[in-house]
């Protein structure tokens, strides 16, 4: 039996992850998954933003045109995802500068992504359970927060 198509959301550190010596050993079978059809990237605008930041290295940007044109959807911000993104902040779950990364979670969770992949631990991955628990008390879906490295060991277990 075929695996499902994952739509995944991705914040800009997913991107980054491919080209940061640390991180990219890990972040590989993410991206080759990608490019095999497995998984549908979501990509937002704000994603775009700031990966076309001028301090983002050209080769980062110059991949990210080219997955737009090829394997993502593209969301953009909505008055409810900043209600959303404000929500988060306002219940604690990050604090008032990080709200790029609660509108991401926000994103993520009204476009239904399955997952969102990101290498951001202290403001997203760690703060999963937090996201989780406003989504629930709002009636929204609960999000999953994986690194890529992670979200391919579920995934390659057949979830």
């Amino acid at each position: 039996m075929a695996k499902r198509i994952k739509r995944v959301y991705i914040d800009t550190s997913a991107i980054g992850g491919k080209f940061n010596a640390r991180l990219a050993e890990q972040t590989k079978p993410f991206w080759d998954a990608v490019e095999r059809g497995e998984i549908i990237v979501i990509l937002s605008d704000i994603c775009e933003e700031e990966v076309m930041d001028e301090h983002t290295p050209q080769r980062v940007q110059d991949f990210f045109e080219t997955l737009q044109e090829t394997q993502a959807v593209r969301v953009t911000t909505s008055p409810e995802a900043k209600d959303l993104a404000a929500r988060y902040i306002s219940e604690n779950v990050v604090g008032e500068s990080s709200f790029a990364d609660c509108i991401h979670v926000a994103l993520a969770t009204l476009t239904y992504a399955d997952v969102l992949v990101s290498w951001n631990l202290k403001h997203l991955v760690q703060r999963s359970d937090g996201y989780k628990s406003v989504n629930r008390k709002l009636g929204y879906p609960e999000i999953e927060i994986l690194t890529p490295e992670k979200f391919m060991e579920v995934h390659n277990d057949g979830t």
